[in-house]
C-alpha cells in the first residue's frame, strides 16, 4: 500500500475529494440498503456493504491504472472505442427482455450482461466518457483552423448522433445530458456559434420526429415516451398522484432531516422510498445528516469542479484542457441533477449520485473519468519535476547551499 501511495501522481486534492466521497458513501448505502435486504434478500445488509466496497475497490484500481497512462494516448483510444461503444449500445438496444433491478424491474435495453461473470453493465455510461474524449480530440485537431460545417459533419457529429440515437429510446435523460455536455464542450472548444445553432436545431427536430414515431408505433418503444411525458407533467403540476410517490417520499425524508438530521442509520423513509440506495440516496443523506450534511456534500462536488478548472487551466496542451472539461464536468453535472431531483427542482431522471450511490457501472465509469483527469494533471507535475531536476543539474552549488 505504501508503494502504491508513493506512485500516486496527479492532483492530490482530486484524489482526496474522490476518496472522501467514497468513504462517506458507506454509511448512507449501508443504511439505505436495509429495505432491499428484507425485500429481495435474507435481511443481511452486510452483503450490500461488501458489494459496494468491492465496486469502489475496483473503481479506484481503474482510477489508479488509468492515471498512469499518458493522456495523449486517449486520442487514439477514443477513436478505437467509438465503434466498440456503438456495438455495445446496439446489442443492448435490440434486447427485448427485462432484468430484475435492485428495487424494481429495469428495462434491459439499458444494460448488457458481461459473459461468464454475469455482471450487469450499462454501456451508456462508458459511451459518455468515450464520446467526450473523442470530441475533445477532434476539437484540439481543428483548433485555430477555418473549417466549414460540412467538413465537421462526418468526423465530429456522425458519431455523436449515432450514439445518442442508440441511447435515446431507453434512456432519454442520459442522452440529454450527453448532448448538453457535447454542446458545452464544442462551445468551449471554439466551435462556431452558427454551427452550434444548426446542431441544436437539428437535435430538436430529430427528437420531435422520434417522439411522433414512438407515439405512432408504441410497440417498438414500450412505455418510454409515455414515461418521459408523465414525469414532465407530474413535475409541472402541483397535484399528488401515484407517479409522484418517489418524490413525495423524498420530500418527507428531507423534511424529517431538518438542520442536523436524525443521525446515521436512523432513516425511516429508506423503508418506503424506491431506489433509496441509488437514484434517491441524497434524500436519505439529508434525512440522516440534515441540511448541513446535504450542503457539505454539494460543496465537495463544487470543490471538485474548482479543481477540474484548475487542472484544465494548467494543462500544457489544448487536448488536455478539453479532455479534463469533457470527462470531468459531466460528473459534477450529474451530481447536481441527482440533488435537484431529490429536492424537486428537476423532473425524475434516474441519474445516480457519483461515487455515493450504489451500482458498479456508475462508480467504475466515474473513476475512469477521474483517472483521465489525473492523467492530465500528472503530465503537468512531470514537466515541473523535470524542470526542477534540470535546475539542480545546472546549479549544483545552489542546491548544496540550500541543503546546508
Amino acid at each position: 500500500m505504501t508503494k502504491i501511495l508513493r506512485n500516486i501522481k496527479g492532483d492530490k486534492v482530486i484524489w482526496a475529494v474522490a476518496a472522501l466521497l467514497a468513504l462517506f458513501s458507506f454509511l448512507p448505502v449501508y443504511s439505505a440498503s436495509s429495505n432491499l435486504a428484507y425485500l429481495y434478500g435474507d435481511g443481511d445488509t452486510f452483503s450490500f456493504l461488501i458489494k459496494h466496497f468491492t465496486h469502489l475497490v475496483l473503481g479506484f484500481l481503474i482510477m489508479y491504472g488509468v492515471h498512469k497512462i499518458p493522456h495523449h494516448y486517449f486520442k487514439g483510444l477514443s477513436i478505437i472505442m467509438i465503434p466498440i461503444v456503438l456495438l455495445l449500445l446496439l446489442i443492448t438496444m435490440v434486447q427485448n427482455t427485462t432484468i430484475g433491478g435492485a428495487d424494481t424491474i429495469t428495462n434491459a435495453s439499458r444494460w448488457i450482461r458481461i459473459p461468464f461473470v454475469g455482471i450487469g453493465f450499462q454501456p451508456s455510461t462508458l459511451a459518455t466518457v468515450v464520446l467526450m474524449a473523442y470530441v475533445a480530440r477532434y476539437l484540439s485537431k481543428i483548433k485555430d483552423q477555418a473549417v466549414s460545417f460540412k467538413e465537421t459533419l462526418l468526423p465530429l457529429w456522425t458519431p455523436v448522433f449515432l450514439i445518442l440515437m442508440l441511447i435515446l429510446p431507453a434512456n432519454f435523460s442520459t442522452a440529454a445530458i450527453i448532448f448538453s455536455m457535447v454542446i458545452m464542450l464544442v462551445f468551449l472548444g471554439g466551435y462556431p456559434l452558427k454551427y452550434i445553432s444548426a446542431i441544436l436545431g437539428s437535435g430538436f427536430i430529430v427528437l420531435v420526429f422520434f417522439i411522433l414515431f414512438a407515439k405512432a408505433f408504441p410497440g417498438m418503444f414500450p412505455n418510454r415516451v409515455d414515461t418521459w411525458v408523465s414525469r414532465i407533467e407530474n413535475f409541472a403540476d402541483n397535484k399528488d398522484t401515484q407517479e409522484d410517490y418517489q418524490i413525495e417520499r423524498a420530500k418527507i425524508a428531507i423534511a424529517r432531516g431538518g438542520v442536523i438530521g436524525t443521525g446515521p442509520g436512523k432513516s425511516v423513509q429508506r423503508n418506503f422510498l424506491p431506489q433509496s440506495s441509488s437514484d434517491f440516496i441524497y434524500a436519505i443523506i439529508i434525512e440522516e445528516w440534515g441540511f448541513l450534511g446535504g450542503v457539505f456534500l454539494m460543496l465537495l462536488y463544487m470543490f471538485l469542479l474548482f479543481r477540474l478548472v484548475v487542472v484544465a487551466h494548467k494543462s500544457e496542451d489544448v487536448f488536455g484542457k478539453l479532455l479534463v472539461i469533457g470527462v470531468g464536468l459531466p460528473i459534477v453535472f450529474q451530481a447536481l441533477i441527482n440533488m435537484a431531483v431529490a429536492v424537486e427542482l428537476f423532473p425524475v431522471t434516474g441519474q445516480t449520485l457519483p461515487l455515493i450511490s450504489s451500482g458498479g457501472t456508475s462508480i467504475w465509469m466515474t473513476c475512469l473519468a477521474i483517472g483521465i483527469v489525473l492523467s492530465v494533471s500528472s503530465k503537468r507535475e512531470a514537466i515541473i519535476e523535470k524542470e526542477l531536476n534540470k535546475e539542480k543539474e545546472e546549479n549544483p552549488l545552489e542546491v548544496l547551499q540550500e541543503a546546508v
